[in-house]
Order: C-alpha cells, then structure tokens, then sequence
C-alpha cells in the first residue's frame, strides 16, 4: 500500500491504495463518488473520462499513483454547488442523454473539445473528437448539439446559457 495525494473537485485527498489501483477504482470505490462510470476496462468506451489537470484522460487507462498531485475533477465536480456547468446545461437541454451512461465521459470530452479546440465547433470535428466514446443509444445527433452548444455557453456566446440552476426534488 501507498499513500495517493492528489486533489478531487477541490478538496485535498490522501488514500492508500495498491500500486495496481486504477484512479477510476479510486474514484468510485475508494471515494465513492460513481459519476464516473466503468464500461469497458480497456479504455474503448470513454465512460470513465475525468479531467486530470485539465486534460481528459480515460481513469481506466491510468494508475492512481500516476495522478499524485494533480487536480482531478469528475462529472460531480463540474456544477457550482445548484448550478450545472454549461456543458451539463447543454446536455439536458438538448436531450444529448438516452440512458445516461455515457453521458458523464461525452460531457468530460465535450468540455476537453473547448479547451483544445475553442468554442466554434461543427458538427464533423465533435464527431471526430468524439471517436473513443461510446454510445449504445442514441445515435449521436444530440450529443453533437449538446456539445456544439455548452462550448458556446462556455464561451458566452449564448445569451441567457451556461448557468443552470438544478430544480430542487
């Protein structure tokens, strides 16, 4: 066993993990947080994408200790306390979810898409981009306008988008 110190969605973490612990085992398992889905084991499906310092990376394809001080942020990290980020926004508000899976991974994705690419994305370059990601449902369609629309929202560019704020139950 060693000690893991790293930061998940702000808030300092030290855990003692096995050297051949995944950080998505660590994620789900160790801190319970199961946004960040387990679909494939073989890093083909996206469903455990989480940003690691600001980059998207596949939790599956990386051992924990490799994430030793460094920021990672999953799918719950995302929101402002009751406000979703523009990218989770723009999935529920363009339907870009059927059973909701993968939806945590494409969002990681979408978000990754924006700080490489920009805001201006078509259509070919988020179905591109999103070669690695899996859906079993929907087809794609709204996925890509979901994505297409939270980078505008990330950007601005949206009059009235991004800031969401989730309806009480």
């Amino acid at each position: 066993m060693r000690d893991v110190t790293l930061t998940i969605n702000g808030a300092p973490v030290s855990v003692a993990v096995d050297e051949r612990t995944l950080l998505v085992q660590l994620i789900r398992d160790d801190l319970r947080l199961t946004g960040t889905h387990v679909g494939c084991d073989t890093s083909q499906c996206g469903a455990c994408n989480v940003l690691v310092d600001g980059e998207a990376v596949k939790a599956c394809a990386v051992l924990a200790m490799q994430a030793e001080g460094a920021e990672v942020v999953t799918v719950e990290g995302l929101a402002a306390g009751e406000t979703l980020h523009p990218m989770q926004a723009a999935f529920r508000e363009h339907h870009g979810l059927q059973c909701g899976f993968c939806t945590p991974g494409m969002i990681v994705a979408g978000i990754d898409m924006v700080r490489r690419l920009g805001p201006q994305l078509d259509a070919a370059t988020v179905r591109a981009e999103l070669e690695g990601n899996l859906c079993r449902c929907t087809g794609y369609h709204n996925i890509v306008k979901a994505i297409q629309a939270g980078a505008l929202a990330m950007a601005g560019a949206v009059p009235g988008s991004g800031a969401v704020p989730v309806a009480a139950e």
